[in-house]
């Protein structure tokens, strides 16, 4: 367990309030492609004050749809600061590794270098921070976004050298797709759908121990039942 963790298994079993900001691009903005089912933000929304009855915690989602990490960076105070966090998740690379677009071209390990600025700011903030690979992409698809893979895995290269809790949602999209993408969880090349967000919401929680037992409703046994019958379809 990272030191980050252990900070967040002991505010969780405090009686303080939380505040969470859960930032990055479309993905966690979630406009469009859950075709008005909850995104991941909302799931973990209700599992944190419903599951959890952690009534008093806010749980605040600031990402915006075509987003970069140099974007986050710029308007970290806005997106980040200004909430007063205790936990700020980032999910971040998609729109990153695509070499089409007005934005300059990056590289991989250019990427990780602001990766791990954000993470620093993060900790200025006393806030703990919370890395998330983006989920697969249908490559052949999305040809644009072909280095995907290697962005994913500046997320992982950054939470290993800062010691900062992981969640490894490519990782997760390419074993419930048996090697690919998932396509019952996704709405176009790389966008998840309803399903897709219900298995990023799992991930996240059960990465952040986030999994009351027994559940107070049937949030967490209904989202893995869909991921179940929806992974390969």
């Amino acid at each position: 367990m990272t030191a980050d963790a252990d900070l967040l298994a002991r505010a969780l079993a405090a009686d303080a309030p939380l505040t969470w900001v859960l930032t990055g691009d479309s993905i966690t903005h979630g406009l469009v492609h859950t075709q008005g089912g909850r995104t991941y933000p909302e799931h973990l929304h209700e599992i944190i004050r419903g599951e959890l009855s952690r009534v008093h915690d806010a749980v605040i989602d600031t990402a915006i749809s075509g987003w970069r990490i140099v974007q986050l960076l710029e308007d970290f105070d806005r997106r980040v600061a200004t909430w007063r966090p205790q936990v700020v998740t980032l999910m971040i690379g998609t729109n990153d590794c695509s070499d089409a677009g007005e934005f300059p071209v990056i590289t991989p390990a250019e990427f990780g270098v602001s990766v791990a600025a954000f993470v620093r700011r993060v900790r200025e903030i006393d806030a703990i921070p919370v890395l998330q690979t983006p989920p697969a992409v249908d490559v052949p698809n999305a040809p644009e976004r072909g280095r995907i893979a290697a962005f994913a895995q500046s997320v992982r290269d950054v939470a290993a050298a800062e010691r900062t809790i992981l969640v490894d949602q490519y990782a997760r999209f390419e074993e419930l797709g048996e090697g690919g993408v998932p396509w019952g969880l996704m709405n176009d090349p790389f966008h998840p759908n309803a399903t897709g967000h219900a298995a990023l919401a799992i991930e996240l929680a059960t990465s952040l121990g986030l999994t009351p037992e027994p559940a107070r409703s049937r949030t967490l046994p209904k989202l893995r039942a869909d991921v179940a019958a929806g992974r390969l379809s």
